[in-house]
C-alpha cells in the first residue's frame, strides 16, 4: 500500500464520518434535542475543523514526502531540465566547433 493510497482511504473515511455526523445531528434536530439553528452550527463547526485537519494532514504528508526525498537526493524536474538545458548548450557549442552546421543531424 502506498502513501497515496493511505491518505486516498483515510480522507474516504473522513467523508463517511463527515456523513455520519451529519445525519446523527440531523437525527437530533428531528427529535427535538437540538434547534435547527444549533445543528447547522454544529455541522458548519465540525466540517470546519474536518476541513483544518484534512488540510493539516495534507501539508505534513507534503513535508515528509519532500524530506524524504532530498534525503534520497533525488533530482528534481527542475534539476533534469536545467542539466538537458545545459546539454543541448554544450552540444550546440561543439557542432559549432566541429564545424557542423546547425540543424544537422548527426549520431549523439
Amino acid at each position: 500500500m502506498t502513501i497515496f493510497d493511505v491518505v486516498r482511504n483515510a480522507l474516504l473515511a473522513g467523508f463517511g464520518v463527515q456523513e455520519k455526523v451529519r445525519e446523527f445531528i440531523d437525527d437530533l434536530v428531528k427529535k427535538g434535542e437540538l434547534s435547527e439553528s444549533q445543528g447547522a452550527k454544529l455541522v458548519k463547526e465540525w466540517t470546519e475543523k474536518a476541513d483544518k485537519s484534512t488540510s493539516d494532514l495534507s501539508k505534513s504528508i507534503s513535508e515528509l514526502v519532500t524530506k524524504t526525498l532530498e534525503k534520497m537526493n533525488i533530482p528534481t524536474k527542475d534539476d533534469i531540465e536545467t542539466l538537458n538545458k545545459k546539454i543541448q548548450n554544450l552540444s550546440v557549442r561543439i557542432k559549432k566547433l566541429e564545424g557542423i552546421p546547425e540543424g544537422s543531424e548527426t549520431e549523439e
